[in-house]
């Protein structure tokens, strides 16, 4: 027994000194370090299996292309901001102060021009989506590119790869990117007519040393379409027939996209053209040259915000916490996940506490049971801070958008929890004006007809398992 004893003790010791080492050889937030040091430690053998999937960090040559690859693309950005007299004039008037104070940081800090002349328009249905998507395919004369996180090899899947091939017969050039993890059962040889009549598909940051190189963090989340360098699509939806409401599971889906003509299409170019040479630097594309300027259309200032591993700050994260930090009136918020870190936490409580009108709208049903549990712990934490949480009740909620006051609202694919604060690759569209932000603010009023008010009583209600799951799930929310 003794002898036991003292194995037992030399392998927990063995096992709490490799966990100390692997964790803090990497830099990371304190809540990150204490999760995976909880998981290696009272998880043995199994937690290291865990974070040879989940934890590592990407490899020294990936971070190399996309070093350089972001450093180009800051570049292209450069090259793009030129206001005008009357550019600057409208900074100074219908932006508002927390508006020009938000357009200013981020072209600052995250190299983002405003682009000041466009149009949008936009969806929360998937049908209208994705009709209005391939017509504008269907239109395309020179070139498509094509960046999804999730694109499905089911009906509309397969619909769009025929609206593609079709583009490709008559002469049009196209790019497709998508992510590995999020396309779980796309097989390369699914292209392989689009590649036979030119089209050019990668797999984001793919290897052939598919076990050792594999990782559950650092995915494409953004999901990109630019035709023919003048219309882009960005949002919410991936390509499956999910989010057109055909799953049984999910049934109605509720997302936010966007149509955008103008200015802006040329920085969504500019960011897919990003992702692409990171990805195939054996196939570079060029960046676009100066865009061309749209006077025709209205003064609408866009600005196009990136933040993943290839940014030197989270910016999306910062622009998030610059807009709760400065809002005077109100905040609200739709996310299908929310897992905050300390940095958003703190600032929606402060605004709460501050008097300002913060609501969150979260799915009443998860799609990932585990992160729901932790979204539902911090709910009920920011619900008992004085913050308004709503469950929306008419299906599945996948929106990621933020409305502040009547002067900024941002949409795109960026959830609010540490994953895409952090960990993806995301990009997230910001609308200066009264006029655009009541358009958000309209559909979010329209929302809240259909969703259930979190109370003191639902609270009381969950019962102790529920409660323990929750705080679990809280534990891990670092690395969820």
């Amino acid at each position: 027994m003794h002898y036991v004893n003292l194995v037992v003790f030399v392998f927990i010791l063995l096992n709490t000194i490799a966990a100390i080492f692997t964790v803090l050889r990497r830099k990371r937030d304190i809540a990150t370090t204490w999760a995976w040091l909880l998981v290696l430690i009272f998880l043995p053998y199994v937690g290291f299996v865990i974070y040879l999937f989940a934890g590592r960090s990407l490899s020294t040559k990936r971070m190399q292309q996309l070093n350089q690859e972001y450093a180009r693309g800051v570049r292209a950005y450069t090259r793009q901001q030129h206001l005008s007299p009357a550019d600057q004039d409208q900074l100074n008037s219908d932006m508002g102060l927390t508006g020009r104070e938000l357009a200013r940081s981020m072209w600052r800090s995250a190299s983002a021009p405003l682009a000041m002349h466009n149009a949008f328009q936009l969806f929360t249905e998937g049908n209208a989506k994705f009709a209005a998507l391939l017509a504008d395919i269907d239109a395309a004369q020179v070139s498509i590119a094509v960046e999804y996180y999730t694109i499905y090899p089911d009906a509309i899947g397969t619909e769009l790869r025929t609206h593609l091939i079709a583009a490709l017969k008559r002469g049009v050039r196209v790019n497709v990117i998508y992510d590995a993890w999020g396309s779980l059962g796309m097989r390369d040889s699914w292209w392989s007519e689009v590649r036979s009549y030119g089209g050019q598909v990668v797999v984001f940051f793919s290897s052939k040393h598919i076990f050792t190189d594999f990782r559950l963090n650092y995915r494409d989340h953004r999901k990109i379409v630019v035709i023919d360098d003048a219309i882009a699509y960005t949002g919410g939806f991936n390509v499956g027939d999910q989010y057109l409401g055909r799953s049984a599971k999910f049934g109605n889906w509720r997302d936010t996209h966007a149509r955008l003509e103008g200015d802006v299409v040329t920085a969504l170019k500019i960011r897919f053209v990003m992702d692409w040479n990171a990805t195939d630097a054996n196939r570079p594309m060029p960046y676009p040259p100066l865009g061309v300027k749209h006077d025709d259309l209205p003064l609408l200032p866009m600005q196009v915000v990136a933040s993943g591993p290839d940014t030197p700050q989270p910016y999306v994260k910062l622009a998030y916490a610059q807009l709760i930090m400065a809002a005077r009136r109100r905040v609200w918020i739709q996310t299908p996940y929310l897992v905050p870190d300390e940095t958003i936490m703190n600032a929606l409580i402060g605004a709460a506490t501050a008097g300002v009108d913060v609501r969150i709208m979260i799915p009443n049903m998860p799609d990932h049971p585990f992160i729901y549990r932790a979204t539902q712990y911090y709910a009920k934490q920011l619900h008992e801070a004085g913050v308004h949480i709503l469950h929306y009740q008419n299906g599945f909620l996948h929106a990621k958008s933020i409305i502040c006051d009547d002067e900024v609202a941002g949409f795109g694919s960026t959830n609010c929890d540490y994953r895409s604060f952090q960990l993806n690759f995301e990009v997230t569209t910001f609308v200066y004006g009264k006029d655009a932000t009541r358009k958000f603010a309209g559909l979010f009023t329209r929302d809240m007809q259909q969703s259930h008010l979190l109370t003191d009583a639902d609270i009381d209600a969950q019962g102790g398992w529920l409660r323990f799951k929750q705080q679990f799930a809280h534990m891990l929310a670092p690395i969820l």
